[in-house]
Order: structure tokens, then sequence, then C-alpha cells
């Protein structure tokens, strides 16, 4: 395990580690131990009771958060035609067909979100072997598959997350930099639970929400009080 430097060790010290506080609480902590000379991400993270090696109990979707993540997200988009120009008008990044498919394969990653029509899915597939390692294949259930481009590329540019729970039943969200007011970090913590809430899927048993906490690039993680998202 990596020593901590002194600046981690006076953090970890503000921190009760055995407490679930209110999210503005827990917030106010994450601003407060966040001592690295960048403007650290503070990311939301969540223990669900499913079980995600059940088809029935997956969870995988995408949301635009209140006040954005912080971050200038490069959107890459898979077009032709009007649709192209759709998306270059919207505001993409970057727009093409077989040109960037090929830039692709020869290792060009200098993008975040792919998106791509339902027409383009049979090459842009074939690139599943390198963008889905990435995380970066187009899904329809996060709204990258689709033809309504400019839409898409419009919320992903306003701050649109994905979130999708992981083989431990874990998923992990950005939700804002820690320059951000408080108000504006508790909102987005706020709506993303409220949407994981929603997404229950039915097959779930038991408690739902386990647990969850808040933390910065390189602050200690601090755990939130979610019992008032699942009354």
């Amino acid at each position: 395990m990596a020593k901590k430097t002194k600046k981690q060790q006076e953090a970890l010290k503000l921190v009760d580690r055995t407490k679930a506080y209110e999210i503005k609480e827990a917030v106010e902590l994450v601003k407060q131990t966040a001592k690295a000379n960048f403007d650290e991400t503070v990311e939301a993270a969540f223990r669900l009771g499913v079980d995600p090696k059940k088809a029935d109990q997956q969870l995988r979707g995408a949301m635009v958060l209140p006040h954005g993540t912080g971050k200038t997200q490069r959107v890459l988009v898979f077009a032709k035609g009007d649709k192209a120009k759709e998306a270059e008008n919207a505001g993409a990044d970057y727009v093409g067909e077989q040109d960037l498919i090929a830039k692709i394969n020869q290792g060009w990653f200098d993008f975040d979100v792919v998106v791509a029509t339902p027409d383009m899915m049979a090459e842009v597939g074939k690139l599943g072997r390198v963008l889905g390692p990435k995380g970066l294949m187009p899904n329809p259930k996060t709204g990258t598959v689709t033809f309504e481009v400019e839409k898409a590329v419009q919320e992903i540019k306003a701050g649109k997350v994905e979130y999708r729970v992981d083989k431990s039943s874990n998923v992990h969200v950005p939700i804002g930099k820690v320059s951000f007011d408080l108000e504006k970090l508790v909102e987005n913590f706020e709506a993303i639970t409220d949407t994981l809430v929603k997404a229950k899927p039915q097959a779930s048993k038991g408690i739902y929400m386990r647990n969850a906490s808040v933390a910065s690039t390189m602050g200690p993680g601090v755990k939130v009080d979610v019992s008032s998202f699942v009354r």
C-alpha cells in the first residue's frame, strides 16, 4: 500500500470513518480535505443491493447533472449526410465515418464520448475490441446510439454522465469539481441518487442502496447518510 503524504494524513483526521454524514456536511468535508494543487474531481460512489451477474439486476443508464461535471467532454460522432452536419452544428468535436474508424484502429483516442447513428453501428461495432475495454462503445441504454444527434451532443456537453453497476455491485459517478459551490455539488449528488433509486431493478431484493460516499480525487472517502432517499 502506498504511503500517505502528510497532507493526506491530516485530511484523514478530519473524517470520522465510522459515521455516515448528511450530504451537505459530507461535501463540506470533501472540500476541506481536498489538498491537491489542482481542481480535483468529486466522485460519488454507491454500493447497491443488486447481483450484476443476473441480467434482470444489471443497471446502466445516463442522466444530465443539474450543474454539469466541470469537465468539457470531447464528443466524437459517427454519422453521415444530414446527421453528420447536425452533429457538427451541435458542437461535436469530431464527426466522420470510415476515416475516424481507421484512425481509432491506428491507436487514436483523443475523445471522451462516442455517439453513433443506428445506421453506422454495423461498422462501429467492429471497433468493439478497442472501444469496449475503455468504456467508449456507443450504447442505446445511455443514449449514445441515436438518430437524435443534436440532442445527444448537447446533453453530453451540458454535463451528461453515465452510470453502470460494476462486478462488485458499485456505481461510481463524477458529480463536479472541488471548486464548485457547495449547493451545486449537493444538488448533483441528490440528482444522481434519485436517478439510481428510480432505476432500481424489480428483481432486486432486500436493502437496495446499501451505502454511499463522496470523495475528491486525492482525498479520503466520506460516508453519506442516504436513508432519506430510500423512504
